[in-house]
């Protein structure tokens, strides 16, 4: 199970947490990335509106994951007040929107990877996980922040990145381990053009600046341009690049190439601003 390199999570963190004991006045819960560690939600935290006992409002029949509590079930709950010296760890599932509870579970289903990739090279030279821990999740998490994103910059940038992090030892054995599973975070722009050329062969001509625009772009490393016919007089284009400024960047310069020529042909065109989205691609050749 991921673990946090701090011993107590700090205030407005959101947590994976597990219910243990339901109480007529609130909950106890254990705190599933730190170990021995157990946070208190007040029955005032549980729910939008004021609920007087959980138990006599679990038999009302409420099943939505933001209005009730069971023992057994893991929750994201948001830590509202910490007291290192008493050990105390409040905390509130009512303060948790369903944007911040998708948030955090991706962000523990990542740690969840990082931590198999880790014991797959831990494994490989022999390693108790307790030492992989040591010697590789903290420094990585310390420098980025979570460790999957240790490995994903491995992934783009080779396992150099991590040099000066971990030791050579290490590097060698997560080197392929990086390689064939980790999958790098690309980010894809949507747009449309409208492009006419009132000419004879003006088809042609469209079609030519859409090819020489993606040729162009394509060369880059990490780059992908798509266009897609959409039905005359509008034509999709798909940028893909390893972050949004990039790929902003990419859409830019083909713009101005495509109305460049188009306007020396005595055509029109209109680029029309579509959205970005995020999307996971595995690195060539794994």
């Amino acid at each position: 199970m991921p673990r946090k390199i701090r011993e107590y999570p700090e205030e407005g963190e959101f947590v994976v947490a597990t219910v243990k004991t339901v109480h007529p006045y609130g909950a106890f819960l254990t705190l599933d990335e730190y170990p021995g560690k157990e946070g208190f939600m007040h029955i005032s935290e549980v729910a939008p509106t004021w609920v007087r006992n959980i138990r006599d409002y679990l038999k009302e029949g409420h099943r939505n994951i933001r209005d009730y509590l069971k023992e057994g079930q893991k929750i994201v709950a948001k830590v509202i007040r910490v007291d290192p010296e008493k050990g105390h760890i409040d905390l509130s599932l009512k303060r948790v929107n369903q944007q911040q509870r998708k948030a955090k579970i991706q962000e523990y289903k990542r740690a969840q990877k990082a931590e198999n990739l880790l014991k797959m090279a831990a494994e490989k030279i022999g390693k108790d996980f307790e030492t992989a821990w040591r010697e590789v999740w903290v420094p990585l998490e310390e420098k980025y922040g979570e460790v999957y994103a240790a490995f994903e910059n491995a992934a783009q940038n080779g396992i150099e990145a991590l040099k000066g992090l971990v030791s050579d030892e290490w590097l060698e054995a997560l080197k392929p381990i990086v390689e064939a599973y980790v999958e790098i975070p690309k980010v894809t722009i949507d747009a449309e053009f409208e492009i006419t050329v009132p000419k004879p062969n003006g088809v042609e001509i469209i079609k030519e600046a859409l090819i020489r625009a993606r040729d162009r772009a394509n060369e880059e490393k990490d780059i992908e341009v798509k266009f897609t016919y959409q039905g005359a007089p509008r034509y999709r284009i798909d940028v893909t690049a390893p972050d949004y400024y990039k790929a902003e960047e990419v859409l830019q310069d083909i713009a101005e190439e495509i109305l460049r020529v188009i306007k020396e042909a005595g055509g029109e065109a209109t680029l029309i601003r579509k959205e970005k989205r995020i999307k996971k691609v595995k690195k060539r050749g794994s």
